[in-house]
């Protein structure tokens, strides 16, 4: 293949048409899980029961990667992809029977979730690993653009259409949108020939335990990027403490629940990630890419700061979009990173290995920063004090300014962590290190 042809969209013919037919899918099951979630609010009117949902949706995912890698490896990718593909598609099969029947509870989503849950465990690993095989290395950065984009497009479409649909024929009709989307992305993936991956003889005979830790043991010889996904641990757990975790909540306490400009606030969330998720369809990303994450993550951070200090829907639009910009520009640079140093035969174990480690920490995260909100920064910021006093000429007074607080101290630390680290030789290959001074 020449050069050119391997930097052309003609050599993504095949993830192409992937892409394409998951992201119709990825749409139908966004606009199924908005008109659910509106469903299961009006029935049950309660914050804790759309709390209990979103965690059979995300628990068991984390829980299960890491099995599920060493399968993905093992197992031919494709069947894996439709089978989860499959199980979807009968859990929607199955909430549309219960609802057309009025026999649908808030119980029955919980348990399609979790199953659901369960299911995407194995079909990440899956597709990641078909990524690779259909990608040449030098687009690894466009396919990942890509990726980001079409998640940015279903964000910003799924509750328009979904509401849409909802109000012109129900429930119903969204989950037949839904059952369309899932055959498109069904035959098209059948019609996917997938370039097959090598399995050692080695591999083969070792204990299915055995072959599930081989992820973490290429990560312990490849210390580096061990300690990079430690690293992204640490600020996804300082990210759920701050603004990827309490957005909505610090805008609706800024602004009386004002339910418009949190929409706007939401509308650049998505805006930010189709913005740099473009910019990496077009550009090559950094060949320093340590250095790059770095640096994003700490630009990232300093929006946190930024989003905490401002008054105005404007200034909070404005923070949201270029941190998540950022986002999509830093998660690009680390996906490729990940894709050019790990073999084929070894993504599935090491990439689940990878994402239960750095987002393991996201359900603590999330935990504790409404605990610090409600029991620490709040009040503290609610009383008159000599320190309320010094930080509300900066942070403003009123609801959410606790919340704006937490934002403007884990900015702060996330921005300074990332650049003490970001030169520090841990991070990097140690062929990477500078040669020694001979006498």
């Amino acid at each position: 293949m020449h050069i050119k042809e391997k930097h052309s969209f003609q050599s993504l013919r095949r993830f192409l048409a992937l892409w394409a037919s998951q992201s119709v899918s990825a749409m139908g099951t966004a606009m199924t899980n908005y008109a659910l979630a509106v469903w299961a609010y009006g029935q049950t009117g309660t914050a804790s029961s759309m709390t209990l949902l979103t965690l059979c949706s995300f628990l068991p995912t984390i829980l299960l990667r890491f099995l599920a890698g060493a399968i993905a490896d093992q197992w031919d990718k494709k069947r894996m992809m439709l089978l989860s593909d499959s199980v979807a598609a009968l859990g929607s099969v199955v909430i549309l029977v219960l609802y057309t029947a009025s026999a649908l509870r808030i119980t029955h989503l919980y348990a399609v979730n979790f199953l659901l849950s369960c299911m995407n465990a194995f079909q990440v690993p899956a597709a990641q690993v078909a990524t690779s095989l259909l990608v040449p290395k030098e687009q690894y950065a466009r396919a990942g653009g890509l990726q980001a984009v079409s998640g940015a497009v279903v964000s910003i479409l799924s509750p328009v259409l979904g509401s849409v649909v909802l109000a012109w024929s129900g429930i119903p009709a969204v989950l037949a949108i839904d059952l369309i989307s899932f055959a498109v992305a069904f035959l098209t993936l059948l019609r996917i020939r997938f370039p097959k991956t090598a399995y050692s003889v080695q591999e083969k005979r070792e204990s299915f335990w055995k072959n599930c830790l081989s992820g973490l043991r290429y990560l312990q010889k490849h210390s580096h990027l061990l300690y990079l996904i430690l690293f992204f641990t640490v600020m996804n757990f300082l990210a759920k403490l701050g603004g990827d975790g309490l957005l909505s909540v610090f805008i609706l306490a800024k602004t009386n629940q004002n339910q418009v400009i949190l929409g706007a606030v939401q509308s650049s969330v998505a805006l930010g990630i189709l913005a740099g998720g473009s910019i990496m369809t077009i550009i090559k990303p950094s060949r320093d890419k340590v250095k790059a994450i770095f640096l994003l993550w700490g630009l990232i951070f300093l929006f946190n700061t930024v989003m905490s200090v401002c008054q105005s829907a404007i200034g909070w639009c404005l923070a949201a979009f270029f941190s998540y910009l950022l986002a999509a520009v830093m998660n690009v640079h680390w996906d490729v990173m990940m894709r050019s140093h790990v073999p084929l035969e070894l993504q599935g174990r090491v990439f689940s290995t990878k994402d239960t480690l750095q987002n393991g920490a996201i359900p603590l995260g999330l935990y504790c920063g409404g605990v610090l909100a409600d029991r620490v920064f709040e009040p503290l910021m609610a009383k008159e004090t000599a320190m309320q006093e010094m930080l509300s000429s900066v942070l403003g007074t009123g609801n959410g300014s606790g919340i704006g607080a937490m934002f403007f101290l884990v900015g702060l630390t996330g921005f300074l962590l990332s650049f003490v680290c970001m030169n520090r030789q841990l991070f990097r290959e140690q062929n990477s290190l500078p040669p020694k001074n001979q006498s």
